[in-house]
């Protein structure tokens, strides 16, 4: 291991002499590194630090440590917004590899030497430094056999593992817990408003990329765990349909259901993101059934996207405040979001009404699916570890730590394990299960979201992101993307949304999100990139102060 590291640790002091080198030959050749000015970390795009890396204004070692620092200032000091659980002691010595590679055969892809944090259910290589725990000491100390599939595509594409984020632990599938609370990493909380609700469970990885912690992260959704942070968080965020990205590699909650997607500053680099991770991974069979070739996601990008476009408003039950519990404030920027799509070309269709809009409402039948999966397929977590020095190795084990170690996994007002003891009930896959199973598909797909494009002739839906707009998708396995909407106004009634989190409060941000049928991803992502170019949403407001971080490349260039 110390032979193989020798060569990036040479490339570590000398990257003193990397700069000195840029800036002799720009002062000489007139380089446009030196008139163009450096990316502002809070905003900068996937394009803009590729653009500074080629160009020679910084490196990806200047890359990490800026966002190390970044890191430190706001996650446990100052808001202590606790979005990352830990960071790669690897990333420093990577970066300078790939560095050095881009100097001699130029860059791998749009992700060479870019930091990406991951979500902590998805699996890294033990030997790196980092663990995979799902924010349980559960796991603390466990080795995993292998990358997980989309960190493989990640690493192929030259990308580098900045940390894991903080999440809901176990994906928020322990119990009644407040979104963004993990044992390992505490609770996180929302950029936008002090202590506010960031949602989960992919809640680091969206308070990450909303104030530039990471240049972009990934997040998994079972039902709502991408679409909300994104909603939350002043972001993008793309659930997948189930099969396009990899599950191999990610603690499970149902593979029926599990998806795992970026969460991006811009429409635009969750696309790069989106292209890189999507596609057959023989580890997940579900893979296997994509169509293939995967797209080039960003060639979907275009601002005339929706012209001529047949776009539903599902309005029965996802609108409807007192079945929701949103804030009226979300149909009222929502019916402004109506207005500029039809602005942009689109037929608006409303309503148009999923048929199993109150089955979905009324059924149990997710419950019963996930609760089934759970205890199987984490078992079989459990079983493919090569260690874990907590002795823990099934479902009914780690219910057991939990209790036996109350300081760690079972703090004042985070003790609930219900989902875990009703999952460790289950008695495996028997007709009770696959009825429920054929039941939420029936509900999601053919009663659900494709019966409603089918009977209204429509291209996709929209809703506001907040209330129960993900669960039809999820029960189908079909994808939502959401982007920026709106932000609640400062006289918005402050909620609470666990023991120190609000929601809503003011500032906090509110997403829109489109939804379609299986492998619509391309042309979710072209509607949503018309709409958030034409309303530049995001940029109208920005993190309350002390939770944007002030370090930036300029800061670390030379130091």
């Amino acid at each position: 291991m110390v032979a193989l590291l020798r060569p990036a640790l040479r490339w570590i002091q000398n990257a003193f002499l990397l700069h000195l080198f840029l800036a002799f030959a720009a002062s000489i050749c007139g380089n446009a590194a030196v008139s163009t000015p450096l990316p502002d970390l809070y905003e900068a795009s996937l394009t803009e630090l590729q653009a500074g890396l080629t160009a020679g204004q910084f490196t990806s070692v200047d890359l990490i440590k800026a966002y190390f620092a970044r890191i430190e200032e706001v996650n446990l000091q100052g808001p202590e917004l606790r979005a990352v659980i830990e960071m790669n002691p690897s990333a420093l010595a990577e970066a300078a590899v790939l560095d050095q590679e881009r100097l001699t055969y130029g860059p791998r892809s749009a992700l060479h030497g870019i930091p990406v944090l991951v979500k902590d259910n998805i699996a890294t290589v033990a030997f790196e430094g980092m663990n995979t725990t799902a924010g349980s000491y559960g796991l603390l100390g466990s080795v995993v056999p292998m990358d997980s599939g989309v960190v493989k595509r990640l690493r192929k594409a030259g990308a580098i593992i900045l940390g894991k984020a903080n999440l809901s632990e176990w994906a928020e599938f322990r119990g009644d817990l407040a979104s963004g609370w993990s044992g390992r990493g505490g609770q996180t909380t929302n950029a936008y408003y002090p202590n506010g609700d960031p949602c989960g469970s992919s809640s680091g990885s969206a308070v990450g990329a909303s104030i530039g912690l990471t240049a972009v992260s990934l997040g998994t959704e079972t039902d709502g765990s991408i679409t909300c942070p994104a909603n939350q968080n002043n972001i993008v965020g793309v659930k997948t349909t189930v099969g396009l990205t990899s599950r191999a590699g990610v603690i499970p909650i149902s593979e029926h259901q599990d998806t795992v997607g970026p969460l991006a500053r811009s429409v635009t680099d969750a696309a790069i993101v989106l292209s890189i991770i999507a596609g057959p991974d023989p580890n997940d069979n579900f893979t296997l059934a994509q169509p293939t070739p995967v797209p080039d996601y960003v060639s979907a990008l275009s601002n005339t996207s929706l012209i001529g476009k047949r776009i539903g408003v599902p309005r029965a039950v996802f609108m409807n405040n007192s079945v929701t519990g949103n804030d009226p404030y979300v149909n009222e920027v929502f019916e402004q979001a109506v207005a500029t799509l039809q602005e942009l070309g689109a037929t608006i269709v409303d309503p148009a009404d999923l048929p199993s809009a109150y089955d979905i409402l009324a059924s149990n039948n997710e419950t019963v699916v996930m609760n089934t999966d759970f205890k199987i397929q984490v078992n079989a977590w459990f079983s493919s570890l090569l260690s874990n020095p907590t002795g823990v190795q099934s479902l009914e084990d780690l219910i057991m730590f939990d209790s036996n170690n109350p300081s760690l996994e079972e703090p004042t007002n985070y003790t609930s394990q219900s989902e875990f003891i009703a999952a460790q009930a289950t008695t495996g896959f028997n007709a009770t299960y696959y009825q429920a199973l054929e039941f939420d598909h029936q509900m999601g797909r053919e009663q659900g979201i494709d019966a409603a494009l089918e009977m209204y002739s429509l291209d996709a839906l929209i809703l506001p992101a907040p209330g129960y707009t993900p669960t039809p998708a999820a029960l189908a396995g079909y994808p939502i993307v959401t982007v920026p909407l709106g932000f609640y106004p400062d006289n918005v009634t402050i909620g609470s949304a666990g023991p120190v989190t609000y929601y809503p409060a003011p500032g906090i941000p509110i997403g829109l999100s489109f939804l379609g049928t299986a492998w619509s991803e391309y042309d979710l992502i072209s509607y949503a990139y018309a709409y958030e170019q034409k309303t530049q949403t995001r940029l109208q407001r920005m993190a309350y102060p002390a939770a944007i971080p002030t370090t930036q490349l300029s800061d670390i260039i030379g130091a």
